[in-house]
């Protein structure tokens, strides 16, 4: 899949996944650096891949499903980057953060293998946004194709409602 980043062509690493898709197992690491897997999350889950926590951008869409995720009771957002776990729990710290849980990429790059979420040229996630029931499958997935726009928040938020 091809994707831009302010109009620049980049590519996506792997294969996308697609609403009925089952997703894949990955390992990820938490802020106090221990590890988490998909079978380690249950119930309805938003995974919200991003570049980087420290950007606008992310920033705002994190900011975003932290005070919304309390619309749908019982549905937990995740964000997951390859900012360090130190860099994600500051700044979870500085912006509020206690609604969406942070974990990092960066170790196994597992999430975007599984996920097809890898920026090649940058080493990154791209901005993308999965949907996921408590079977593990997709329910809503969205790849924008400019990392700098924001996701359809309205849209993620209702598939999670119906998941």
């Amino acid at each position: 899949m091809q994707i831009t980043f302010q109009g620049n062509p980049l590519t996506l690493v792997g294969k996308q996944l697609q609403a009925g898709d089952k997703l894949p197992s990955f390992n990820v690491t938490q802020n106090d650096l221990s590890p988490l897997s998909l079978e380690e999350t249950d119930g309805t889950r938003i995974f919200l891949s991003v570049p980087s926590l420290d950007t606008p951008v992310c920033d705002t869409e994190v900011r975003t499903f932290n005070s919304r995720a309390s619309e749908i009771p019982g549905v937990s957002v995740h964000t997951l980057s390859m900012d360090l776990p130190f860099a994600q729990a500051r700044w979870c710290g500085a912006a509020g953060i206690d609604a969406v849980t942070t974990t990092s990429d960066y170790k196994d790059r597992s999430f975007a293998e599984a996920t097809g979420t890898m920026i090649q040229e940058l080493g990154l996630l791209t901005r993308a946004a999965f949907v996921v029931d408590a079977n593990n499958v997709i329910k809503h997935v969205e790849y924008l194709s400019e990392i700098t726009e924001q996701p359809n928040f309205d849209a993620i938020l209702e598939a999670a409602k119906t998941a």
